[in-house]
């Protein structure tokens, strides 16, 4: 799922902005695409988001050459994650 898109369905900018130590308004540039998400901010998103937003999903151009051994989840955790 794109971080966009997990945004619009769960509302949680604000809280994933403070797991990860950023601003909210940096965050939503992350998931305009305005600004780029590096390799290691995609593991955390991955992580906070229970794996509903994938490394893969951050990086859809360049994962496979940055983590030739993983594998994308056929199906991703659907559970929103809490505060």
């Amino acid at each position: 799922m794109q971080l966009s898109q997990y945004f619009l369905e769960r509302g949680n900018a604000k809280f994933l902005a403070e797991k990860l130590g950023i601003s909210k308004s940096y965050l939503s540039q992350m998931a305009s695409g305005k600004s780029a998400i590096s390799p290691e901010r995609a593991i955390e998103i991955e992580n906070h988001t229970k794996g509903v937003v994938t490394r893969a999903d951050c990086l859809p151009d360049r994962w496979m050459n940055i983590w030739p051994g993983f594998t994308p989840p056929r199906e991703t955790n659907k559970e929103s994650i809490t505060q």
